[in-house]
């Protein structure tokens, strides 16, 4: 193996579900009502984007307009 070249350390399959199983009981899940909040949260935040983005874009349109004398 040449110089600078990285090799890993190979892992036996029962031996990396053990380490998986042990590293996802550490994890802290998300309550239902949680999910439920997070969820409606990026729904609306969706939403206010869209629309602003509309609001951008109707703006921009309305302008291009008026320079390239369209608008009259």
């Amino acid at each position: 193996r040449g110089p600078g070249r990285v090799t890993m350390a190979r892992t036996k399959p029962t031996e990396f579900v053990r380490q998986v199983r042990q590293e996802t009981s550490k994890v802290t899940w998300p309550t239902r009502k949680e999910t439920a909040q997070a969820t409606v949260m990026v729904v609306i935040m969706s939403i206010l984007a869209a629309i602003f983005l509309f609001l951008v874009d109707q703006v921009f349109a309305t302008a291009i307009r008026v320079i390239l004398g369209l608008g009259s």
